[in-house]
């Protein structure tokens, strides 16, 4: 596979987790790796604890980059193309800039090769959930680099366009409620006498396992939860407690509702 010259426009916290989730699986390579970020402490950030090239400017970004992460917010990445002028329309861009579709894109840069991506935070410890848009504007060789790059931090799901916000819902936005939901689990032990500590340990563990069973076995969650009940127990118990909390109802509404 070609390899490229890879270089982030934004060192926060998402570009961050895949900078280091790609340099720690082995991916990136940080003397190929470029940082710029208008904030100069959080790419030296990034730098002391990857290895790769800070950069002072956009312009010695875009000139040692084959590649480019967009990876500032929506708002500011008008401003980022223009400032970048000619030489960053020659480049392949891959964004994570939420709303930014390929076709929005296309006002902005149209000879650009464009990736419109969705990627969440856990690509940090590798186990990431990348969205990638059916729309876009790559090589073939850079589609099979950017695709090869993120599933070397957890999976990849081709979309079309119209899927990528509902998607990017639940893999981007779902992580925050799933930490709610470990939170008020370890408050639940707490009240009741565990260590914080190891509340958050029991309950973690669990949501990751819990996940990863149903992706290997591909059961129907509804089936899966069926089997830890027993008639009269324990689970079903809890079960009907948050089903009179509106437990379900909630997580469709907060779906909705940042969709």
């Amino acid at each position: 596979m070609e390899r490229y010259r890879f270089g982030f426009i934004g060192c926060g916290n998402m570009a961050s987790a895949i900078l280091f989730g790609a340099v720690d699986a082995g991916f990136l390579d940080p003397q190929t790796t470029y940082l710029y970020d208008i904030s100069q402490e959080a790419a030296k950030k990034a730098s002391v604890r990857t290895g790769a090239h800070q950069v002072a400017t956009l312009a010695e970004l875009v000139e040692n980059s084959d590649i480019l992460l967009m990876g500032v917010k929506p708002g500011v990445v008008p401003q980022v193309v223009k400032e970048g002028g000619e030489p960053l329309a020659q480049k392949a861009i891959i964004s994570i800039a939420a709303g930014w579709s390929h076709a929005k894109y296309r006002e902005l840069l149209p000879i650009t090769h464009i990736l419109p991506i969705m990627p969440n935070t856990p690509a940090l410890v590798p186990e990431g959930m990348t969205l990638f848009e059916k729309e876009n504007s790559c090589s073939e060789k850079e589609f099979t680099y950017a695709k090869a790059m993120f599933e070397s931090i957890g999976s990849v799901e081709v979309l079309p366009s119209e899927l990528m916000g509902v998607a990017g819902t639940i893999s981007g936005c779902g992580p925050a409620f799933i930490y709610m939901m470990i939170e008020a689990l370890g408050d639940g032990g707490v009240k009741l006498g565990l260590p914080r500590p190891i509340a958050y340990k029991l309950a973690s563990q669990m949501v990751a396992g819990s996940g990863k069973m149903q992706l290997i076995t591909g059961e129907h969650p509804g089936k899966l939860k069926d089997d830890v009940c027993s008639p009269g127990g324990l689970t079903i118990r809890g079960v009907k407690a948050l089903e009179d909390g509106g437990f379900r109802s909630a997580i469709i509404q907060a779906v909705e509702d940042a969709t």
